[in-house]
């Protein structure tokens, strides 16, 4: 495994995880708060990993968002000069900020309707973990990429803090037992409901995913925690451990 990433890490410090951290509480309340701090975050971590990967920034390369939900990511990534298309299955999803959708395209992960071989950057935040089958997708990413292009496969940790999503920390307890819990308090079944919308993803899953690529498809760069310092990436090698404090796992594979 490649580890030439010191800019991304760099990049990882404690105010840059507090700062998310606190951002997380506005999910729900305030998502137009919550999605655009981890748009600008998003945007800075990948410019930084393909600077350390390919030595070039973002500009004139294209950029799919696999569940590119509202939009909130086009305009950053525009912003640095990249094309951005994004892929989302759910047209509610897609219109819920009220957004224009000038480069959005209605499908699913698991058959992407893009070419073979036509994004510099396949990016996916966050979904994995709402996908049955996410390694398909996973798959599929790889194959809209151009060789030499880079993957990032990012999504939260089932074990982790954050694995229940809106039902708190009472998916420790089970996933099916949470979403009862939390329908009996709220007088409605959580958003992300397990079994249907939410599933048990773990870094171990992943990390078995990608190693299993053959190498003359695609080399797996990294593989870090999203949202700790960079002093803490090393947690991912270590099994038990990851699962439970890595929180969210990144998976930075190169196309071969």
């Amino acid at each position: 495994m490649n580890r030439s990433t010191r800019r991304a890490q760099k990049r990882a410090t404690v105010s840059r995880s507090v700062r998310l951290l606190n951002h997380f509480r506005y999910e729900q309340p305030d998502p137009d708060r919550f999605y655009g701090a981890l748009a600008d975050d998003s945007v800075e971590l990948i410019e930084a990993l393909h600077l350390d990967v390919s030595g070039t920034d973002l500009r004139g390369l294209t950029v799919l968002d696999v569940g590119g939900g509202p939009g909130y990511f086009a305009e950053v990534f525009r912003g640095r000069g990249a094309a951005y298309v994004s892929v989302e299955p759910d047209p509610t999803e897609m219109h819920a900020a009220g957004l224009p959708q000038r480069a959005s395209v209605r499908g699913s992960g698991m058959a992407l309707p893009i070419a073979d071989d036509a994004v510099d950057i396949c990016y996916s935040s966050n979904v994995a973990e709402h996908v049955r089958d996410p390694w398909t997708m996973a798959r599929e990413m790889l194959r809209v990429t151009k060789p030499g292009g880079l993957v990032l496969l990012s999504y939260t940790l089932w074990y982790g803090p954050f694995g229940g999503h809106e039902m708190g920390l009472t998916h420790y307890f089970g996933g099916a037992r949470a979403a009862r819990w939390y329908t009996a308090k709220h007088g409605h079944p959580p958003k992300n409901l397990y079994g249907t919308s939410l599933f048990k993803v773990t870094a171990a899953d992943g990390l078995r995913w990608a190693e299993s690529v053959p190498a003359d498809e695609a080399a797996l760069l990294r593989a870090f925690p999203r949202y700790l310092p960079g002093r803490m990436w090393w947690i991912m090698r270590v099994p038990l451990v990851r699962e439970v404090l890595g929180s969210n796992l990144v998976l930075l594979l190169r196309k071969s």
